[in-house]
């Protein structure tokens, strides 16, 4: 019987969960191989390596996040992944781009597709949100934040995503001009941005 109620458990935690890791198992007390053979009859699917799931649970469009998250807990989520997550653009990235301190190597994860940028001091430790999405904590950057770091990086992303996403958070309130004028000190872009910025007050 006791199969059985390792099945049972993991069942109740991955339907708690959304995702489950091996180490997830520690807490109801199943062994790791449980995972395994549940995968191979089908209770559970495999949503990346070392990362399971309910079958035909196609998850949430927060899933590719949450698996970074889980794998990488320093990353955080920043320039067009971040505009995603905020709202404030119309362009759907190829890949997940994240934030890690100077020096990290890129995490092996086999999918979403990434794309690191290594940021330093204050530029990787200012203006981080943690937000909850399917019982995962996500690290990312906040709105004006994440405006300065396109002003930054506008040879990767392009200026006029960085225009957009400055005139939308604006408009829409989303960050104050004084927030937008910190970041852009910290992110040593104050120069690039006070012409936008005075454009659009």
């Amino acid at each position: 019987m006791r199969h059985d109620t390792h099945t049972q458990r993991v069942l109740d935690l991955v339907g708690q969960k959304g995702l489950l890791r091996p180490g997830d198992l520690a807490a109801i007390g199943a062994p790791r191989v449980v995972l395994t053979r549940m995968a191979a009859t089908g209770l559970l699917e495999k949503a990346g390596r070392g990362i399971y799931r309910l079958p035909g649970n196609q998850g949430t469009e927060y899933e590719s996040l949450t698996t970074i998250a889980i794998k990488a807990p320093q990353a955080v989520f920043c320039l067009l992944t971040a505009l995603q997550f905020h709202e404030l653009t119309t362009q759907l990235p190829r890949q997940v781009w994240i934030a890690m301190p100077r020096g990290s190597h890129t995490p092996r994860i086999d999918y979403p597709p990434l794309k690191m940028i290594q940021f330093a001091g204050d530029a990787y430790s200012e203006g981080i949100e943690i937000v909850e999405r399917d019982q995962v904590k996500l690290r990312v950057y906040c709105v004006a934040k994440t405006v300065a770091d396109c002003f930054k990086h506008r040879n990767k992303i392009g200026l006029d995503v960085a225009l957009e996403a400055l005139k939308d958070a604006r408009a829409q309130k989303k960050a104050s001009a004084d927030d937008l004028w910190r970041y852009a000190k910290i992110c040593r872009v104050a120069n690039v941005m006070r012409p936008y910025l005075e454009a659009v007050e």
